[in-house]
Parts: C-alpha cells; structure tokens; sequence
C-alpha cells in the first residue's frame, strides 16, 4: 500500500510539470491563451488587452499558485483513494472477525494484500473449532460414562442386597455359606465403593485447581514404596516391578500427588502388561531433569491411540467395561499434576513395549 502511494505521488508531480510545460509554458501555452481570451472578450465583454492583461495576471504571474492549487487536488484524490481502500480493507477484516465469532464453517477470504493476516485468522479459525469439537467429544465420553456408571451401580448394588437378605431370613445358615456370602458381599461393596469414588473424581476433576505443597523427596524411596503397594495387583498375574536408580536422586515436589501421578501409571501399566512380565522403573538425571520411566511388556498401542491416552475420559481399551476399568481420567489427572510442576509426561510403545517417561525440573 505504501509502495502504491509513491507511486501516485510520483505520478502527480509528473502531471503537475506536465501542465505547467503544455498549457502554461508550453506547447498549448498560446490555444489555451486563446480560449481564455475569447471566453473573456465573448462572455466577459472585456476588449483584447484587458484580456490578455488578465491571462498574464492570472495566469503567467501565478504560475506557483496554480501549480499549488493541482498538487492540492491530486493530494486529495490520492488521499480519497487511499482511504477508499483502507475503509475496504477494514470492511473486509470485520467481515473476517464476525465469521470467526459466528463459528461459521466457511473459509475466511482477504485481499491479497492482506494474505498474513488472512492465515492467521484461519489458523485461529481452526484452533478454536479443534477445541470446541474437542470439549464436545470430551463431554459426549463424560456424559456416556456417567450412564455406565449409574447403570454399573445397580449391579454389585443389587447383589449386596440379595445376599444381605440371604443372611437376614436364614438365621440358622450354616457358618461356610455365611462366610461365603459374606465374602461376596464384601467383594461387592468394595466395587461398589470404587464405582462411586469414580464419580466423585470426575466432579473433583472438573472442578478442582491443582496447588502444590512441595518439599524435598528421596526418589528411590518412593518409587520403592510405590511398588511394593502394588504387590497385590502384581502377585495374581505373575507380575514383578522392579526399580532400577544408580544413584541418589532427590526431587523438590509435592510427594502425595507425585505418588498419585506413579500409581496411575504403575496401574495402567499393570493392566495392560503380559502375564509374567516385569515392569522396570528407572529414574536419572539429564540436562537438569531428572526423567522417571516406567516400562512394560505387552500389547503394542497404535500411534492414533497415543496421542489420546492423556485425554480426559478417554479409555485405551474400549472393551474393558467400567465393570472391569477405571473412568479414564487417571492419567489426564497425572498429566495435570505433572505440568503443574512444571515438567512433561509422555507415552511410546513399539515392538509391544510401552514406555512412559515423566520428566521433571531438578529445581521444580
């Protein structure tokens, strides 16, 4: 646009000499000395010298007045030019913005002029509908695994009740049936119990600002503890998870939602490992990180999954029913913890081992 502006002014300096040389000083100096004159003879009832008196005047003695008066006009109509094309552009942006805010579904189109800002509102254009078709599909998998869960309640729920009335009508049950009823019903209960703190961390997820309560942690002992808690679930499976640290290696964090971020992963870990397989737990420090990984054996995750294992709600194995798995939302909630330490948390899997690797600020 600039570039255009010189060249107009260039254009009108050009004009601007090029009537003063034709029509003042120039070749039609004396035609247009004679149509002035007639016109003032003719229509002015002035006699010949009076009016070539008032040519000179007017127009031989103001040659710079004149020349001022066309640069003038030119200025003007470069300047109505130019804010034409500016009130256009603005126009076109506007109309631009408001389809950004309509959520329309139509490209946004600008002058090539306005090529880089033409991108830039498509690309904030696409962002803002990957987002919202985003929050769609992670309320749509929230709101379906509410159902799951109201109607996976009434089951063990069902059961209690039956077996508690088992107990309560029979008074002279003998002592084997009641301990097997009893154990049922305990077995239920504690499933129960998990279906309904499933929902209270989907309330607590959504709702819930992460603050942390950071002191100095020793790694090895965590990671150690961290493990052994697991044994029961490692035991049944023929399992084992080992941890593997060379050296002393302590973390500034907030230990309970650290601990909450590792058991999350040694639980995902464990359910999706081969029977007999080991589990490694290695920890080091590199380029003032110090990287936690966690390995597994077993079914190879297809890169399109990946990318969604941190997502909220989302579930790896779609077969595993909330009879069986959790709400999906352990590892987003770790992955929150994780970045509201200022560190990251990533997922590979090849050749059916899956590594995931947390990765934390020495000074976090």
């Amino acid at each position: 646009m600039i570039l255009q502006i010189i060249v107009i002014l260039v254009i009108a300096l050009i004009v601007g000499y090029f009537i003063n040389f034709v029509f003042i000083d120039g070749i039609l100096q004396a035609p247009f000395a004679d149509v002035f004159m007639a016109f003032c003879e003719n229509i002015l009832q002035l006699d010949y010298y009076a009016a070539r008196n008032a040519y000179n005047v007017l127009f031989q003695q103001n040659k710079p007045f004149w020349l001022a008066i066309g640069f003038i006009l030119l200025l003007l109509i470069i300047f109505y030019i130019a804010l034409s094309r500016f009130t256009r552009y603005f126009h076109q942006i506007s109309t631009g913005i408001t389809m950004l805010a309509d959520e329309s579904e139509k490209e946004i189109h600008l002058p090539a002029e306005l090529d880089f800002l033409e991108k830039k509102l498509n690309d904030v254009k696409n962002k803002l509908e990957k987002r919202a078709k985003d929050a769609q599909e992670a309320e749509q998998r929230k709101n379906d695994l509410v159902v799951y869960l109201a109607h996976d309640i009434k089951t063990p729920l069902t059961s209690i009740i039956g077996y508690l009335s088992l107990l309560d009508e029979a008074k002279d049950m003998p002592v084997e049936q009641k301990e097997k009823y009893v154990a049922v019903t305990l077995e239920k209960s504690n499933r129960l119990e998990q279906l309904i703190n499933e929902f209270f961390e989907i309330t607590r997820f959504n709702l819930q600002s992460i603050i942390l309560e950071k002191d100095l942690i020793p790694l090895n002992y965590m990671l150690m503890q961290v493990a052994d808690e697991f044994y029961p679930l490692l035991a049944p499976k023929g399992q084992k998870a080992i941890v593997k640290i060379d050296e002393d290696i302590t973390i500034y964090a907030d230990g309970n939602k650290l601990a909450r971020v590792f058991n999350n992963i040694l639980k995902n870990a464990i359910a999706y490992s081969h029977p007999n397989s080991t589990i490694e737990i290695s920890a080091n420090n590199e380029n003032n990180q110090t990287w936690i990984s966690f390995i597994n054996t077993g079914k190879t995750i297809p890169p399109e999954k990946l990318k969604m294992i941190f997502e909220k709600f989302y579930r790896l194995d779609l077969a595993r029913s909330s009879q069986t798995g959790g709400a999906g939302l352990g590892l987003a909630i770790s992955n929150e913890i994780v970045q509201a330490h200022g560190g990251t948390i990533t997922a590979t899997s090849s050749d059916e081992k899956t590594v995931f690797t947390v990765k934390l600020p020495n000074n976090s």
